[in-house]
């Protein structure tokens, strides 16, 4: 079984415009997480918060490649740590492909498919947002995921 899942969409803005709402910490707030203690930076830990859940976590970030790449680890603390690889293809100036590739689930794990489920979601979900905010300008998409 293979133990990753990747998820794409197209955004119709420049790949620059894309990799900077991601690791801004203030631009984050507008479809991701609430909030991001700094600037996601090639050896930082950052710590994101979920206002509305009353929850924060940790990611690591691995590695920054300039409006190309984003690599992060997460769930250390749960001892269920994965890989999120994050890349841009700037398809011309004004629209970018972007791809989240998540890996590192254990494949042991009896509640692997629901997990992996369950992130495929959560991506499709902040892929859809982020696409939203970018757009046409929508911010209030972010907290409106109900399981």
């Amino acid at each position: 079984m293979d133990n990753q899942i990747t998820t794409k969409f197209m955004i119709l803005k420049s790949a620059n415009e894309v990799f900077e709402a991601i690791v801004d910490p203030v631009k984050i707030g507008n479809f991701w997480f609430s909030s991001s203690s700094e600037r996601w930076e090639q050896g930082k830990s950052v710590t994101l918060r979920y206002d509305e859940y009353e929850a924060e976590g940790v990611i690591n970030v691995l590695e920054i490649e300039l409006n190309k790449k984003i690599v992060f680890s997460w769930g250390e603390e749960s001892g269920e740590e994965t890989i999120v690889t994050i890349t841009l293809k700037e398809l011309d100036k004004e629209s970018t492909l972007i791809e989240v590739n998540e890996s590192g689930f254990h494949k042991h794990d009896p509640e692997i498919v629901n997990k992996m489920l369950g992130q495929k979601e959560g991506w499709v979900y902040m892929l859809a947002c982020l696409k939203s905010y970018l757009e046409h300008g929508v911010s209030d998409l972010r907290a409106s995921l109900i399981h």
